[in-house]
């Protein structure tokens, strides 16, 4: 449906009808004033030769321009706009995303070279937007994979200093323990995230009691919630909901939103974890009374290495709501945020329901 609308939108041929039927008038007037002069030059009783020359002199005139103006169109309606769409393509071989070509027609006029020109131009920015996107990544990696190692490598030293207390010993030991942990949970997180954005995982659905993934979810969670003296409310509305899912994906998502929620709220402080069907959905959601977030921070909240809160920084590694969001996404669900700065943040996740 769409390719049948931009063809009737655009024009299909770059020689419009009028070219053909231009020549084909002319060639008909020509060959009218070659037999008017023809006539012109027995009635002035030219010699035979001399008449055979006139003629020549004048279809070689004739020839001439016809040639002149074929080539004029077929530079100005082929050779130009291929040499300006070779010269671009080459620019972007070689890495420079920021080339764009300006179309030729205006949008009543536009033909399907124009189209090929605006999907070029996309073409090129989305390879801009990617080579971004990289050169980010693999700096943020580089950064979050630097800073445990240097960790390690400190408290490794420190721990081959001579004359060491038991005390010191085992805070040294425990900070080496926490620092490949965390670069263990990353390494993991980017292998994750990498499978789940290259399609190379798909999800294995099964048939699973949903309320009871979210409580085994929840209750990892027991001991921090008891440390920080949080008020836990579970509201689950069933307490069997069986959805089709994948039931080894899902509870990454489960576990990085509590995890988020306990971990930016204060002591004394309240998450409340919900479970609920609307318009035929499953509803998941978990809200906190922390700290919140501001307009920019949920903008980017789902962006790969992304911590709007650096306080909390070396609890995390800004990869997983990422990886959250791209389990909801493969398994047709939709994940929203709202937040409000000093009241706390609530994140819905809203996934297809499948009684039966």
């Amino acid at each position: 449906m769409k390719n049948t609308e931009i063809s009737k939108a655009v024009r299909q041929s770059r020689f419009p009808k009028r070219i053909f039927f231009g020549y084909y008038g002319a060639l008909l007037i020509l060959s009218g004033v070659h037999i008017g002069l023809l006539l012109g030059v027995q009635s002035a009783h030219f010699n035979e030769v001399l008449i055979i020359v006139v003629i020549l002199l004048f279809w070689a005139a004739v020839a001439g321009g016809l040639t002149l103006y074929t080539r004029q169109q077929v530079k100005r309606t082929y050779e130009i706009p291929m040499q300006r769409l070779a010269d671009a393509a080459g620019r972007i071989a070689s890495g420079d995303f920021s080339v764009r070509i300006e179309p030729f027609n205006e949008n009543d006029t536009r033909d399907y070279l124009d189209v090929m020109i605006d999907d070029f131009n996309k073409m090129a920015a989305e390879l801009g937007n990617i080579e971004t996107l990289r050169v980010d990544f693999f700096s943020n990696v580089s950064h979050e994979i630097k800073t445990p190692i240097a960790i390690i490598q400190n408290s490794a030293e420190m721990l081959g200093r001579p004359g060491l207390t038991e005390q010191e010993r085992l805070e040294y030991a425990g900070t080496v323990t926490r620092a490949a942990k965390r670069l263990n949970t990353l390494i993991t997180n980017i292998l994750k995230l990498n499978k789940l954005e290259n399609q190379s995982t798909t999800p294995r659905v099964s048939r699973f009691d949903l309320s009871g993934q979210l409580i085994r979810s929840a209750l990892l969670f027991e001991p921090v919630w008891e440390e920080k003296d949080i008020n836990f409310e579970a509201n689950i509305a069933d307490e069997r909901r069986m959805i089709n899912g994948d039931e080894e994906l899902l509870p990454l998502v489960w576990d990085n939103l509590l995890s988020n929620a306990f971990k930016f709220t204060d002591k004394g402080g309240t998450v409340t974890l919900r479970e609920y069907s609307e318009n035929g959905r499953v509803i998941v959601e978990v809200e906190d009374s922390g700290c919140g977030m501001d307009e920019q921070t949920k903008k980017h909240i789902f962006d790969k290495f992304y911590q709007g809160d650096t306080s909390h920084s070396t609890e995390g590694n800004g990869l997983g709501l990422a990886l959250a969001m791209r389990v909801i996404q493969i398994s047709g669900g939709d994940m929203e945020v709202k937040s409000v700065p000093g009241k706390g943040t609530v994140f819905t996740v809203s996934l297809p329901d499948s009684p039966g």
